[in-house]
């Protein structure tokens, strides 16, 4: 067990690392984790007192703007639950809300390990598999975040090494599997993608003869009631506070989004009607960009590009290997769902938080992959030392790999600090005001974290939708960032207009660029010399003294 032990220290460390150079949550599904794990810790239940996005109430602005909301109407509630034992022994820190999620990414390491001596791969080539996992390339700096990242990776791997062992016979290891499905569907929506592989291997022993041979009646009876086990508690609570299983998908904005801003529109019509209106043309580009979109960042993220060719001659040659057939499987259940259903999601990180899990095969697919590539060459070459040459290769795959993770991780947490830097800065504006105003903000979450105030994010909708939003929800101020500002607001932010409820910028955070920036999300790109970021108060009562001029 020393090696396993070992890996699983290795990959601790790197996300210890990681969490030391950028500590806390860095964007809007870390920032939700976080806050409704905190109302879980003090005895509220799961609710937000914040929107981050409109679909959870609807889509569309309700009549009363009420808040706190019942949590969870789109994202699952797994990586919330996990920091909740950690909060109350160590407080509401960054620290306790990241801890579970740095043991689990770590815990994949000596996972990949163990799958890879199941697969039947030697044992430095399954440790260069543990220590790959431990510095996955691009991925790196998200598996450090109190986000579902590092929970659905070490759920993914561990539902298709179970569906793997059970293909081959471990009737036991194949009921289990439906425990961790049931696990990886709490960590996120389309974790029941992962039961793909085992309803079809279930499919194929019950066409086999003598039927039921392998995997058996009772074990496959248990896989499924051990997903509906663990599953059904969180279905039932769904329906009853929201009267749909998929709360945030019920009204269509996330089903039937043309374009991603959409989705935080509440004015635009997203409907089966509007979604066929685009034409056939659109729409089968429109997938195709997004199966393309899904495959580049699966193989610029984890694989850094050089290894995708490996990953591919990998996969190819072990097509039929029990230990890579559900992997595969999976994996092409998963292209296929992000380019038929989830198209225009796949660039904006939905896709990249699905495909963690499939890292860890990727991965020793790779491996086998440069072995195998190694090996055409050296029959070609006599003078080649075939397994000394593969060792070699695959030290050098392990550095650049580590190389490449270190300079992504670099560039993203560059990224990160960057708004983090803005955001404290905004953050003192509201340190004398009463803790019951709300904000309007380009990300509610990240404010409430920061501040403790309640409040909604900025709908990309013209100015008199937002104007209607800030009324229903009872604004007191608005925050505008550069980088995140919508094409509405952008006019406001330059100061070229200026809507009557608005004071003058009560704080401005200047911009110490010369150059042009670019936006999140598709969003409009400031000039140069556009403040970073401001603060306004919302004044809808002619005599509220913050807009007097």
């Amino acid at each position: 067990m020393a090696v396993p032990v070992l890996l699983f220290l290795i990959a601790l460390a790197a996300r210890v690392a990681t969490a030391a150079l950028f500590g806390g949550p860095a964007y809007p599904d870390s920032f939700y984790y976080v806050n409704v794990a905190r109302e879980l810790a003090s005895g509220h239940g799961f609710q937000v007192d914040y929107i981050w996005n409109f679909v959870d109430v609807g889509g569309r602005l309700p009549t009363a703007g009420v808040l706190p909301i019942p949590s969870n109407a789109h994202w699952m509630p797994l990586a919330a639950l996990v920091q909740v034992p950690f909060i109350w022994l160590l407080g509401p820190t960054p620290v306790a809300s990241g801890l579970p999620f740095w043991l689990c990414a770590a815990a994949v390491a000596p996972v990949t390990w163990f799958i890879a001596l199941d697969a039947g791969m030697p044992r430095w080539q399954a440790f260069a598999g543990g220590l790959l996992v431990a510095v996955p390339g691009g991925v790196a700096a998200y598996l450090a975040q109190p986000d579902n990242f590092a929970l659905y990776m070490l759920l993914g791997a561990l539902a298709l090494w179970a569906c793997s062992r059970g293909a081959r016979g471990d009737r036991r290891v194949f009921a289990l599997g439906g425990v961790i499905v049931g696990l990886a569907f709490l960590a996120r929506n389309d974790g029941l993608l992962l039961g793909v592989p085992f309803a079809l291997v279930a499919l194929r022993d019950g066409l086999r003869r003598p039927r039921m041979s392998v995997i058996g009646w009772r074990a496959a009876a248990a896989c499924a009631v051990g997903f509906i086990v663990v599953a059904s508690p969180w279905l039932l609570r769904q329906l009853e506070v929201f009267g749909s299983l998929s709360p945030s998908a019920a009204n269509g904005r996330i089903l039937w989004i043309t374009e991603y801003r959409q989705l935080y529109s509440v004015s635009s019509e997203t409907t089966m009607s509007t979604f066929l209106a685009q034409g056939l043309g659109p729409l089968l580009a429109s997938r195709v960009e997004g199966l393309l979109a899904a495959l580049g960042i699966f193989a610029t993220m984890p694989l850094l590009f050089f290894l995708a060719p490996f990953a591919l001659v990998g996969g190819w040659t072990r097509r039929r290997h029990p230990a890579f057939v559900p992997a595969l499987v999976y994996a092409v259940t998963l292209f296929a769902f992000s380019a038929v259903f989830s198209a225009v999601h796949v660039p904006y990180g939905t896709f990249l938080h699905s495909a963690v899990s499939l890292v860890p095969h990727a991965y020793l697919l790779a491996l086998l992959g440069i072995g195998s590539t190694v090996a055409a060459v050296a029959r070609r070459r006599p003078s080649w030392d075939a397994p000394r040459a593969t060792r070699a290769f695959t030290a050098m795959v392990v550095g650049v790999v580590l190389l490449g993770a270190v300079g992504s991780a670099v560039i993203t947490m560059r990224s990160w600090g960057g708004d983090a830097a803005v955001r404290d800065r905004v953050a003192t504006a509201f340190a004398e005001t009463p803790p019951s105003d709300r904000l309007m903000t380009p990300d509610a979450g990240a404010y409430r974290y920061l501040t403790g105030h309640p409040g909604v994010v900025t709908p990309d909708d013209p100015l008199p939708v937002v104007e209607q939003a800030a009324r229903t929800y009872g604004v007191r101020w608005l925050v505008l960032e550069a980088a995140h500002v919508t094409s509405a607001l952008l006019p406001v932010l330059e100061g070229t207009e200026h809507p009557a409820w608005l004071s003058a910028p009560l704080l401005v955070v200047p911009s110490p660029a010369s150059g042009p920036r670019e936006a999140n999300a598709g969003g409009p790109v400031p000039a140069p010399g556009v403040p970073l970021a401001a603060v306004y108060a919302v004044c809808f009562d002619a005599t509220d003294p913050r807009c007097a001029s």
